[in-house]
């Protein structure tokens, strides 16, 4: 669901027309929403559940489990609530009434949230497959390898701190965010593996 929203449906609301989009956004967006929030909470849910049975201890399961609940909480804390705001206005207008003010804002917010969850995704994946496939992953975390969570982690904050109030930059085409995934990716690697 995550890049249908920002692969597919995000690059058509480019290009379509207003009455287009607007049925799209009141008929469609909204059960996409249940879908994507609820299989949030599963997947979140489900991957403690697993941590927990695992006992896993390493690196990459801290990064990757770190990364994806920053996902869910972007999902329930910041894409949702302002997609209600989008909806709404969009049933306002459909209604004939005036567009919410506040709906512009609050799609730039859930669609910039929205990107970081993408961005982080790739890195997540990585992270979560390869903890217990690659030695320096699986490794369990000692007090010499704190450089590098508070480096690793540094980034993972201030890339979320920019969900929450920055912009997209390099992340606004689906080239730019699959390209800064992948560099995320091997700069978050990098990170564990020399320091």
């Amino acid at each position: 669901m995550l890049w249908y929203f920002n692969f597919v449906q995000g690059e058509y609301f480019k290009e379509a027309e207003a009455s287009a989009k607007t049925d799209a956004i009141r008929k469609l967006v909204p059960r996409a929403l249940w879908w994507f929030r609820w299989g949030a909470m599963f997947t979140f849910i489900s991957g403690l559940a697993m941590l927990g049975a695992k006992h896993l201890t390493g690196y990459g399961i801290l990064v990757g489990s770190t990364l994806g609940t920053l996902m869910f909480l972007n999902v329930w804390l910041i894409i949702w609530p302002n997609q209600k705001i989008v909806i709404a206005s969009a049933e306002q207008t459909a209604a004939g009434g005036e567009a919410d003010p506040a709906a512009a804002g609050a799609l730039a917010k859930a669609a910039l949230a929205s990107r970081t969850n993408t961005l982080f995704s790739i890195p997540m994946l990585f992270f979560m497959a390869s903890s217990v496939h690659l030695a320096q992953l699986a490794t369990p975390i000692t007090s010499a390898g704190i450089l590098s969570l508070i480096v690793v982690f540094g980034v993972i904050a201030l890339l979320e701190v920019n969900a929450v109030a920055g912009k997209q930059g390099p992340m606004t085409t689906v080239r730019g965010v699959i390209h800064m995934g992948l560099l995320l990716t091997l700069v978050l690697y990098l990170g564990i593996d020399i320091l």
